[in-house]
């Protein structure tokens, strides 16, 4: 019987080391090498401080930054510890509640309908740090406005940060909040 069982507890141990501890460590140096950034998280830094990650949305509230889509994320806005969408169906009572209510906060902003979808509703993650062009170009007069700078001002800030689709074609042109804000706040007013 020792026969039989040891091939197997040694292949089982072998395979362990191999998969379990070679192979990650292998996978994390080569990032850590090839991809430093988005290896440790590709945080964005101000002042020699990380302010956030590229990838995972804040909850700015302020009327003097962007403000991001709402988040699906528990109690916690962006909790990147809870992403997951909010299952909530096109039927739901509750996501028509949490649909209106966020409605009337951004009309009594000052935003004007209609409403971009990416204004109301949640992501799949509840984490994107992304909105559509239209979502940020219906806050410029806002953010204008509480800043005490031209909206033409604005607008150039938020053309350069607008990214566009891959090659023209894979995906849609997006902002993201965090980086946009970071600029703006960097601006001389």
């Amino acid at each position: 019987m020792l026969n039989h069982l040891r091939p197997a507890l040694v292949l089982t141990l072998a395979m362990t080391v191999l998969t379990g501890l070679a192979y990650p460590l292998a996978i994390t140096g080569a990032a850590q090498v090839l991809m430093p950034g988005a290896a440790n998280g590709s945080l964005i830094e101000r002042d020699g401080k990380p302010a956030g990650s590229l990838y995972i949305g804040q909850a700015f509230r302020d009327p003097r930054h962007f403000w991001p889509r709402p988040s699906a994320t528990a109690e916690v806005p962006y909790n990147a510890s809870a992403s997951s969408g909010s299952n909530l169906g096109s039927t739901s009572a509750e996501l028509k509640l949490r649909v209106e209510a966020e409605a009337a906060r951004l009309t009594a902003s000052g935003m004007a309908a209609p409403l971009p979808a990416d204004a109301l509703m949640a992501s799949g993650s509840g984490l994107d740090p992304h909105i559509s062009p239209a979502f940020a170009l219906a806050q410029v007069p806002r953010v204008a406005q509480a800043r005490g700078i031209a909206e033409a001002k604005i607008l150039s800030l938020l053309r350069e940060h607008t990214d566009e689709p891959l090659l023209g074609l894979f995906g849609e042109p997006r902002v993201n909040v965090l980086a946009l804000n970071l600029a703006l706040d960097s601006l001389k007013e």
